[in-house]
C-alpha cells in the first residue's frame, strides 16, 4: 500500500525575547505548530519540519547585556566561569565549548522535552530542527553519562506518539560552527542513517550536508526518500556566498542554493526534499532564506524560482521572498533588512508555512536499531 503524507515547513522569525525564559522558548516553539496547524491533514500522517539551531539561542537564558554574539559568548563565560574553567581543564575544550557544555544541562532537556511535547500534542511526525546536543550514553546501571568534550549540531525526529525516531549530527560544518566559532564537534559520516516511517524514508542533511556529495551519497545508499534541510542561513539572503571547499566560488545565496535540495531532488537522488529556513537578525547576526519542499522537474504548478533565479519546475512549493525585481533592487533590499543597517526595514522578514502532499511506495526498509546516543536520549525522556 502507498504511503500517502503531508509534508509542512515552517519559516519562523527569531527574537531575543524567545530565549529570555524557558516558558518564552515553549511558546516559541509551540507557535510554529500552531502555524502550521492549518496546513495538517486530518486524513493522513504529517511530517512537520523545523528549522537549524533553533536550540541555539537557549544559550541565552536569562538574558545577556551584549549585541553581538561575540559579546555575548565572553559574557557568558564570565558568567558561568568556575564551570567553564572546570571544563577547560579536564575535558580539554574551549571556553566556548566549555559554555555549551555545562548550560546542556538546562538547555537539552528544555529542548527535547518541548519537542516531545508538541509532536505528542499535534500527532505529528516533527523534525524539531537542531540544537547543540553533547554526546551521551547510557552506563551498565542504566545512568546516562555525558562523552566528554563531544558536542554536535543534530537534529531529532519525534513520532506521533512522542517517542524519539531518531538522532542526526551534521557532518560538514560551516566556518562559524568551527574552532574560532561556535566550536562544534563535527559528526561522522558512518553513523548517518535513514529512518524508515510511515511519511518517509527520512535522511536528515542539516544545512551545509545537503550540498555535499559524501552526505547525499551515504543517505541514497540507504534508501533515503526524503531529504530532511533543517536550515539557518546566517547571512542575507540576497548577498553572495563562498564556502570549503570552494569558497573562491562566489554566487548569489539562493543561486548557491540550487546545488542542494533542488539539485539532489530534481537529478533523481531523492524523491522529495523539505527545506525549511530561519529568518530573523539575533544580535548582530542575519538569517534569511525561502523555505521550499521539493520534488522532480515535471511536479507541482507553475514554475517557482528562489529570489535572483530564474523560474523552474521541481518546486512543489516555494515560500516567496520578501520583495521582487531585478538583482540590485533585491541586493539593497536585503542589505536594509539585515542587522545593524539602521533602516526602518532592519528586521523586516516573511514567515509563514509551505505544505504539500506526497505519495511514496510501501516501507520496505527494516527498523533500526536505537544507537547509544538514541537510547541514552530516550531513557532521558522517560521512554
Amino acid at each position: 500500500m502507498t504511503r500517502q503524507f503531508r509534508a509542512v515547513a515552517v519559516q519562523p522569525q527569531w527574537f531575543l525575547e524567545d530565549f529570555a525564559a524557558p516558558a518564552a522558548f515553549q511558546r516559541w516553539m509551540a507557535g510554529q505548530l500552531e502555524m502550521a496547524r492549518p496546513h495538517l491533514a486530518q486524513d493522513k500522517p504529517n511530517l512537520v519540519v523545523l528549522t537549524e539551531l533553533n536550540g541555539l539561542p537557549l544559550l541565552l537564558l536569562g538574558g545577556v547585556r551584549a549585541r553581538t554574539f561575540e559579546g555575548a559568548a565572553r559574557e557568558l563565560v564570565l558568567r558561568h566561569w568556575p564551570a567553564v574553567l572546570r571544563l577547560m581543564l579536564t575535558e580539554r575544550v574551549s571556553p566556548i565549548r566549555a559554555v555549551q557544555l555545562h548550560l546542556s544541562r538546562v538547555t537539552v532537556p528544555l529542548y527535547l522535552h518541548t519537542a516531545r511535547a508538541l509532536a505528542l500534542g499535534y500527532g505529528v511526525y516533527l523534525c524539531a530542527g537542531s540544537l547543540p546536543l553533547p554526546r551521551y550514553r547510557l552506563d551498565a546501571g542504566g545512568v546516562i553519562r555525558r562523552v566528554p568534550g563531544v558536542l554536535t549540531n543534530t537534529s531529532v525526529i519525534f513520532g506521533p506518539d512522542g517517542r524519539l525516531i531518531g538522532a542526526a549530527d551534521k557532518v560538514h560544518l560551516t566556518p562559524p560552527e568551527e574552532a574560532g566559532g561556535l566550536d562544534f564537534s563535527p559528526g561522522t559520516l558512518d553513523e548517518l542513517r535513514v529512518f524508515p516511517t510511515p511519511v518517509g524514508d527520512l535522511g536528515v542533511a542539516i544545512s551545509l550536508d545537503a550540498f555535499r556529495a559524501d552526505v547525499r551519497s551515504r543517505l541514497q545508499a540507504q534508501g533515503c526518500t526524503v531529504l530532511l534541510q533543517p536550515d539557518a542561513n546566517g547571512s542575507p539572503w540576497t548577498a553572495d556566498e563562498g564556502l570549503p571547499p570552494d569558497p573562491a566560488r562566489i554566487r548569489p545565496q539562493p543561486v548557491a542554493w540550487l546545488e542542494s535540495s533542488w539539485q539532489a531532488t530534481t537529478s533523481g537522488q531523492f524523491r522529495y526534499a523539505v527545506n525549511p529556513m530561519v529568518v530573523g537578525n539575533l544580535l548582530d547576526l542575519t538569517f534569511d532564506g525561502q523555505s521550499a519542499i521539493m520534488g522532480r522537474l515535471d511536479e507541482g504548478g507553475p514554475p517557482r524560482g528562489y529570489a535572483m533565479t530564474e523560474p523552474r519546475g521541481g518546486f512543489l512549493e516555494l515560500l516567496p521572498w520578501v520583495e521582487e525585481g531585478p538583482d540590485d533592487v533585491l541586493r539593497e533590499a536585503g542589505r536594509r533588512r539585515a542587522a545593524g543597517s539602521g533602516e526602518a526595514l532592519e528586521n523586516s522578514y516573511r514567515t509563514g508555512v509551505i505544505s504539500a502532499d506526497l505519495t511514496l511506495p510501501p516501507q520496505h526498509l527494516p527498523l533500526l536499531t536505537p544507537t547509544e546516543q538514541e537510547r541514552a536520549l530516550r531513557a532521558w525522556l522517560g521512554e
